[in-house]
């Protein structure tokens, strides 16, 4: 009696059944003695294994319970008792609705994870069109930023900064250490618009002005190589404030990666080894970053989620002082709580990006999963 619909194309289960396999092979390693001395390795595997385990942990919950209809509908076909079967066929659905909720569930969980899952972020943050009032919208959305970190707990440090002398900010790069930091934080890449009345406007006139975000992943698994004869390295002294150390000795690095052209400074430490470390840092992030873009970009464009694509030339968000409006063009989400989004209160937006950006790539990837047919 179990309905077609319940059946799971046999590539799937083949597959499923092969995840099984190797979750078991996981877990004979991880108990291995030797893999302690082995920190890399123990890591790596430790990471398949949770992702496994929830796989796993699905799959024999949809098995079990893809056996309990069946069995149930055996019992039936030769019960006499009409009330019997009706409250086996009751059993059934909500055994049937068990296995949509299941069947979605997995849907979902195969979707391979990003490689940046759980990376940090490194947020580079730069005043647009509209001059010194770009610059000081560039000021509060860092402070929003920074409000947001402290809300999640989250560790920022600022890696170098560009200031304009009247509050603003002309450029400043900053990293934030912290679980899912880059995941949550990704979608902010791109073009921010403010439209209000600048402190120095007489007439009372509503300017536009911009500040471009970029966020990049900061991981501890980067495979990117970068050789000593790649690099020019400057040294120079910081600007803005900083004692008289800032003054007297020059600190501040600036790497030029002759192959991508790119260019890193950092200033904010004490000594120059610290901020060689800290822009080399940023460097690889950027690197790895282009790597992913690149990648990407291969991808067919119909695979590709228009949420998610990170174009920092697309202007995703407009913040509206006079209506204490914010909206973001991506998913058409609007907000009229502009003052608390600034206090760091970014919630609703970033898990209406997620959760658009997670059906998008779920759409996309049922094509690639045989998937059960409910």
């Amino acid at each position: 009696m179990t309905s077609k619909k319940l059946v799971m194309h046999n590539s799937l289960t083949q597959k499923l059944e092969n995840i099984s396999k190797r979750f078991k092979e996981v877990e004979i390693l991880l108990s291995q003695s030797d893999i302690s001395k082995e920190p890399k390795k123990l890591k790596t595997l430790g990471k398949e294994y949770r992702t496994l385990t929830e796989i796993v942990n699905l799959w024999n919950k949809y098995k079990k319970t893809d056996l309990e209809i069946k069995n149930i509908s055996e019992l039936i076909k030769n019960e006499p008792d009409r009330e019997v079967i009706d409250l086996a066929k009751t059993e059934i659905e909500t055994l049937k609705n068990l296995i949509e909720v299941l069947s979605k569930d997995l849907k979902i969980a195969l979707i391979p994870k990003d490689i940046t899952e759980n990376a940090d972020a490194i947020m580079e943050i730069r005043a647009g069109a509209g001059g010194n009032e770009a610059g000081l919208f560039a000021a509060d959305l860092f402070r929003m930023y920074e409000r947001y970190t402290e809300k999640e707990g989250w560790d920022l440090q600022v890696v170098s900064i560009n200031e304009t002398g009247i509050g603003g900010i002309k450029e400043i790069v900053f990293e934030i250490n912290g679980q899912e930091a880059y995941k949550k934080l990704t979608l902010e890449s791109g073009v921010h618009r403010v439209q209000r009345v600048p402190t120095t406007e007489s007439q009372g006139r509503i300017h536009t002005s911009t500040v471009t975000i970029a966020v990049l992943p900061k991981s501890e698994d980067m495979d990117i190589t970068i050789e000593d004869n790649d690099l020019t390295i400057d040294v120079f002294h910081s600007g803005g404030s900083g004692g008289q150390n800032v003054n007297k000795v020059a600190t501040a690095i600036r790497i030029t990666h002759k192959p991508s052209g790119l260019v890193v400074q950092c200033q904010n430490e004490r000594s120059q080894i610290q901020n060689k470390l800290k822009a080399i840092e940023i460097l690889k992030a950027r690197l790895w970053d282009m790597e992913i873009r690149k990648r990407n970009e291969e991808i067919s464009a119909n695979r590709r989620s228009q949420v998610g694509t990170g174009d920092r030339s697309e202007k995703i968000r407009t913040y509206n002082y006079p209506q204490s409006r914010i909206t973001d063009h991506r998913i058409n989400y609007t907000s009229h709580q502009l003052e608390e989004m600034l206090n760091g209160n970014l919630e609703g937006f970033i898990n209406a990006l997620l959760q658009e950006k997670q059906a998008r790539i779920l759409a996309q990837s049922e094509n690639e999963i045989n998937d059960t047919q409910i």
